[in-house]
């Protein structure tokens, strides 16, 4: 497990305008990304207040040496493909780099302000090269809720407890935040209807959820220990993996989703690293009286210590009709990584325990995190009861499923006594109508 160091000391201040008691990006996160500047190419950059440190920048004017050296040269590029190969120790090297240059005191002040940009003016991009995607279904409030719409005879399948479920995503569909996404279109099939017609989809969702990049990968055949699977992981996000109700209702059996998910996934820019979150880190709930324990390839005494934690995650709506009367963004959903049913590492351990090979740069999406109560509800699905009860918004609109000109927005925060707290940055994404 990360450990705590000087990184997240909470007295330590910066030199950067904004960035001491930042919503997000205090001295104390040091989140990476892929930016251009303007005029510039696509570089990479860290996330410092409200301003971002150009690495490539950086690395020109001298400012690494030894295994930060190393691992800002390969951070300087137009991916982190690279970068998350190399594992933790170049990174927390990196990290520790940087908090020294940006911490209020530094002697090398000057230099670093030469190599920041105005975040601003900057263009963000996916922080990585998707290979591959793969979105999990461990919130297990989500998947009793969604159960009892499609079988409410049988909402929890039997294997649910025993297997981390997932399956694999759309890689060439995710895009990053503050990209549009279009309205999809498919086949669908009224319950009463004789025969499925092709359409724009009537039931568009949202799901919340947290996003894992991977860093390091494995050999083909060769599966991740769990005890070793925090090694392979290189940072998080906030994941956005919409969904069409109404296409996924007629596809989803007997092979599960297709075109309900294929056609987008958005995720925020700023990649938060392990060692970021490492003072925000908790126990994995205990499992409810009754319910197996995991099989001994997926158990971890150190996994269950300290594998899961405590982020707040909100998602947020802003309609058309909002924006036109200047209201803010309402809040629809609080929820958290609490409701995690199966840690980061398990999913890991299981999805090499085949064989499979993980490659630095793919991405694992948890599946939507649902919290117990009708407040922390992670999908319009749960909260609106598949339709039957509207969502009344501000100005007086309603939404049963989300309409043209909507825009969902996710947030995350970590936040504990003691701590400065960090968030992710927004995740967000705007409905244009189907073509």
């Amino acid at each position: 497990m990360t450990q705590i160091d000087a990184t997240h000391d909470p007295a330590l201040r910066s030199w950067v305008p904004g960035a001491d008691g930042h919503p997000d990006f205090p001295i104390q996160n040091l989140p990476f990304g892929i930016v251009s500047p303007p005029g510039g190419d696509r570089r990479s950059g860290v996330a410092i207040g409200d301003g971002i440190l150009d690495l490539k920048a950086a690395l020109a004017a001298g400012l690494f040496a030894g295994a930060a050296a190393e691992a800002a040269e390969a951070a300087a590029s137009d991916t982190l493909n690279g970068f998350f190969a190399l594992g933790a120790g170049p990174r927390r090297a990196l990290r520790a780099r940087l908090s020294a240059l940006l911490a209020e005191g530094s002697a090398e002040r000057d230099a670093a302000a030469a190599c920041l940009h105005p975040a601003a003016g900057c263009t963000l991009h996916l922080p990585a090269r998707i290979g591959d995607y793969t979105d999990f279904y461990v919130g297990i409030h989500h998947a009793t809720n969604v159960g009892r719409v499609f079988r409410p005879d049988n909402p929890l399948l039997p294997n649910y407890k025993h297997v981390p479920i997932g399956y694999h995503g759309r890689a060439s569909s995710v895009r990053v935040s503050g990209t549009d996404l279009r309205r999809p279109k498919g086949q669908l099939k009224a319950p009463d209807a004789a025969a499925p017609r092709f359409g724009p989809c009537e039931k568009l969702d949202y799901e919340l959820e947290l996003g894992i990049w991977i860093g390091p990968g494995n050999a083909l055949g060769e599966p991740v220990p769990v005890g070793a699977a925090e090694t392979h992981v290189a940072g998080f996000c906030l994941l956005n993996d919409w969904s069409a109700r109404d296409i996924q209702a007629w596809e989803y059996q007997p092979l599960g989703p297709f075109l309900s998910k294929s056609f987008g996934s958005t995720i925020s820019p700023w990649v938060i690293t392990p060692e970021a979150l490492a003072p925000f880190r908790i126990a994995q709930p205990p499992r409810p009286e009754g319910d197996p324990a995991p099989l001994p390839y997926l158990l971890d005494a150190a996994d269950q210590r300290g594998g899961a934690f405590d982020i707040a995650l909100e998602v947020l709506i802003e309609t058309a009709a909002m924006r036109a009367a200047g209201l803010p963004p309402h809040r629809l959903s609080l929820s958290g990584t609490r409701h995690m049913y199966w840690t980061v590492a398990q999913m890991v351990a299981h999805h090499t325990s085949g064989g499979c090979d993980l490659n630095p740069g793919d991405l694992l999406g948890s599946g939507t995190l649902s919290a117990p109560d009708p407040a922390g509800l992670g999908s319009l699905l749960e909260t609106t009861r598949g339709g039957q009860a509207p969502v009344v918004l501000p100005g007086g609109e309603t939404r049963r499923f989300l309409e043209d000109g909507d825009a969902v927005i996710l947030r995350a925060r970590a936040a504990r006594p003691g701590a400065v707290s960090i968030g992710f940055g927004e995740c967000r994404a705007q409905i244009l109508p189907a073509v």
